[in-house]
């Protein structure tokens, strides 16, 4: 994994113990997707920057969020980031309310997603 920002240790040792996982593992497939990326702390929440912001991950009481900056242009054939969007009411980021490691799609899915938007950010 490319340089990590012990402030975002912080914010996960902080968070809600079923945002731990979600966060760590997020945050692995983002530096395995673009491993370039620059953590940082931006809004009082774990950000990712690449020629630009390109992520971030927000944990609140009961659920996290993951944001792709540019997630509107991603190819999404099985409509993950749309229909998930929309389980569990509203939230910030792509894939709606996340309160488990069970809401995600699956880690091949995301990784594309993440390697979409780097593309995104490179062109």
């Amino acid at each position: 994994m490319s340089a990590t920002d012990p402030r975002i240790d912080t914010y996960i040792e902080k968070a809600q113990p079923f945002a731990q996982p979600i966060i760590i593992h997020l945050r692995n497939l983002i530096h395995k997707g673009c491993p370039e990326v620059q953590e940082t702390i931006k809004w009082g929440h774990p950000t990712f920057d690449y020629k630009g912001i390109f992520a971030g991950i927000a944990a609140f009481k009961s659920h996290a969020a993951f944001i792709l900056w540019k997630g509107k242009l991603l190819k999404d054939p099985k409509n993950y980031l749309q229909e998930r969007a929309n389980q569990g009411g509203e939230a910030m980021g792509n894939l709606g309310r996340i309160t488990s490691l069970k809401d995600l799609p699956p880690d091949k899915v995301t990784l594309d997603f993440i390697k979409q938007a780097k593309k995104l950010h490179d062109d």
